[in-house]
């Protein structure tokens, strides 16, 4: 049975730059990958919207997770078959795992009574106000705004009084995924669940592979995606602490963002590229 490797990856603060947003200290092993069949499978909290972009700019055909786990696309040429409950839209193919944005933007204004001084959401903020939060430009903030499955917000209040804020959203169903910059309010879903799915999407799809998956992240809403792969990488972060991450084989990078991302791929997806494959683990510092 032939070896392959599923390469999953945040974007913002892992593959892309915290601040400037730039991928191209992980150009080189991006191309490598490529190179090698190797897919590197974007597993964001940005739109879908913003990936049409993105791939381009990556040269990336692979299917990719948005909105930190809440739908899944496939490119309709990607596998030989349509996978079981998807849906078309456009070029690609859905698997949706979270309510319409719509019910999480009324849930919100439900709450705003207690808690609607302490935060602004994507909705309230528009696009310049999206601008001033990110440093995106003013096209690529639109972009960002354009959610289906989920509304971001910036807390302004104290710890205290965010814990009691996601305790209550979460008693009326709500999932709260803490990123990089934002809280993310969202159905049941997380980056785990979705890329869970997709892997056994490419199992059935492939049977005549034998899977090993690797996710690379920095921030809280990374971590159910960190636990569910074979080899978690944790890329450090120039604005925040690391989370806590339970993993038997954790890669912890020393070099930030896109430049921790191309360190940690360079020595992880050594097996696949080379002819001989070990199936002894790989551990940071081998």
């Amino acid at each position: 049975m032939h070896q392959k490797l599923l390469v999953y990856t945040d974007l913002d603060g892992t593959l892309l730059d915290h601040f400037s947003y730039s991928f191209a200290a992980a150009q080189p092993m991006l191309e490598l990958l490529d190179e090698n069949d190797i897919p590197v499978i974007p597993v964001t909290s940005k739109t879908r919207a913003e990936l049409f972009n993105l791939r381009n700019d990556l040269n990336n055909h692979h299917p990719f997770i948005v909105e930190n786990g809440a739908a899944v696309f496939i490119p309709k040429d990607y596998f030989p078959e349509i996978p079981s409950g998807c849906y078309s839209f456009n070029d690609f193919y859905c698997y949706q795992f979270s309510n319409p944005r719509s019910v999480y933007q009324e849930l919100l204004n439900q709450v705003s009574a207690e808690f609607g001084d302490e935060f602004i959401t994507f909705e309230q903020a528009g696009t310049q106000g999206i601008v001033d939060m990110t440093g995106l430009d003013q096209a690529s903030a639109a972009l960002a705004n354009e959610r289906d499955f989920s509304e971001p917000l910036s807390w302004t209040g104290s710890e205290t009084r965010k814990q009691q804020f996601i305790r209550l959203l979460e008693d009326q169903g709500a999932t709260i995924l803490q990123g990089g910059r934002f809280l993310h309010v969202t159905g049941g879903c997380d980056k785990g669940k979705a890329l869970k799915w997709l892997t056994d999407q490419f199992q059935q799809q492939n049977p005549d592979y034998r899977y090993t998956t690797l996710a690379a992240g920095d921030s809280h809403n990374d971590v159910a995606m960190l636990e569910a792969v074979d080899h978690a990488v944790l890329i450090r972060s120039p604005v925040h602490s690391a989370p806590d991450v339970t993993h038997p084989n954790i890669y912890k990078t020393e070099a930030f963002g896109p430049e921790g991302w191309a360190e940690s791929l360079e020595r992880l997806s050594k097996p696949f590229i080379q002819s001989t494959y070990s199936t002894k683990p790989l551990k940071a510092g081998e």
